[in-house]
């Protein structure tokens, strides 16, 4: 099989797998502060302030992300970015591995390392159409999302091994070095500076011309909400640490392989979605995808074995990549490069916004 030609690109091969490694640090780590939460306290509804703390740092600063990704160069940006979450997950680290984390520490390092996301993700983005000529954008974005699922994957099934042998602060020591890994990445690409023409506007009328670009365009903000209702009333994560000791009984490892069981489902439909677009329409894709993931995260809740449960988070997961998928190519297409930063961060609060304000319900 042909190698893709965006993948023949040395930027953006350094940058795609500079990524994927952060993100399975990121995930990782985010498996592990639900864990540990639980494991500090026997809380599920305490666990649940993790899912809070992303969301209000989500949901309050997506847009100044947006605006800044739209506004500074983007690679500097990222590694400003990456080097405060480096730092939070080595200060989490080192206070849980000399035994003095507390429930707020593990809380406010979820909330910091999320904040710091919150600018990084709109600039991840938009810095693709940088190192990517403009044929190949809807070819480099497709493989983005399977990249995303495969951090998924693998990284809380990691967490949950490495929380076997050392502990919750053996995640975040490893998550500290992958965020170190992207900062050195970022720092030999060969990235042309964002060019910005006239003068710029204040931040108001940036944020201003972003929500004006979504809102005159239905198929765009629809998709957004459709993202947003389906994760924040399909919320599962908060209860898989519970869940996977108190109905399951299969401790940290099943918990980390049921917590990557979704990203298992999400790759084989990210691979599925590619064939079904071919055949099928767009708009029907989705709403049978958003209906397939709604009856997963039911016969999920409904599951009293293991491999029921596992089957149905994998189900869960291939039904989400396909809606999402879809959903997420045809916000990126539509918007120009001028605002894709703006329009990234306010997809971003529907689509990790929703999902961690409904962990916080």
């Amino acid at each position: 099989m042909a190698i893709p030609e965006v993948l023949r690109n040395r930027d953006f091969d350094l940058y795609w797998g500079g990524v994927i490694l952060s993100q399975i640090g990121t995930r990782g780590a985010v498996a592990a502060n639900l864990y540990q939460v639980y494991q500090l306290t026997g809380s599920t509804a305490q666990v649940g302030l993790v899912g809070l703390a992303q969301a209000v740092a989500l949901l309050v600063l997506s847009p100044a992300g947006g605006i800044y990704a739209d506004r500074l160069d983007r690679r500097r940006l990222l590694q400003v970015t990456q080097g405060v979450a480096l730092l939070v997950s080595t200060g989490i680290g080192a206070l849980t591995l000399a035994g003095s984390a507390t429930v707020w520490a593990v809380v406010a390092s979820s909330l910091l390392a999320t904040a710091a996301a919150t600018f990084d993700q709109p600039a991840r983005q938009a810095l693709i159409p940088a190192m990517v000529p403009k044929e190949r954008l809807v070819e480099a974005f497709t493989l983005l999302n399977p990249s995303r699922e495969l951090a998924v994957l693998v990284g809380p099934a990691l967490a949950g091994g490495l929380i076997a042998v050392g502990g919750p602060g053996a995640v975040y020591v490893f998550d500290a070095v992958t965020y170190a890994a992207l900062v050195a990445v970022l720092a030999v690409l060969r990235v042309p500076p964002l060019r910005v023409d006239g003068a710029r506007p204040s931040l108001w009328d940036s944020l201003r011309d972003g929500v004006r670009y979504v809102a005159e365009r239905p198929v765009v903000w629809q998709l957004m909400g459709l993202d947003l209702t389906a994760t924040v009333f399909g919320a599962y994560r908060v209860l898989l640490p519970a869940f996977a000791s108190n109905i399951l009984h299969v401790g940290a490892t099943g918990y980390g392989l049921l917590s990557a069981a979704p990203s298992a489902g999400a790759l084989i439909g990210s691979v599925w979605v590619f064939r079904l677009v071919r055949t099928a329409h767009a708009g029907r894709i989705v709403l049978w995808g958003t209906a397939a993931y709604g009856l997963a995260v039911v016969a999920l809740a409904q599951s009293r074995a293991f491999w029921v449960a596992a089957v149905a988070a994998v189900a869960l997961g291939a039904a989400d990549a396909v809606a999402t998928t879809v959903r997420h190519a045809a916000v990126q297409v539509e918007t120009p490069d001028e605002l894709r930063g703006r329009v990234s961060a306010i997809y971003q609060m529907c689509s990790r916004g929703g999902p961690a304000l409904g962990d916080s319900l």
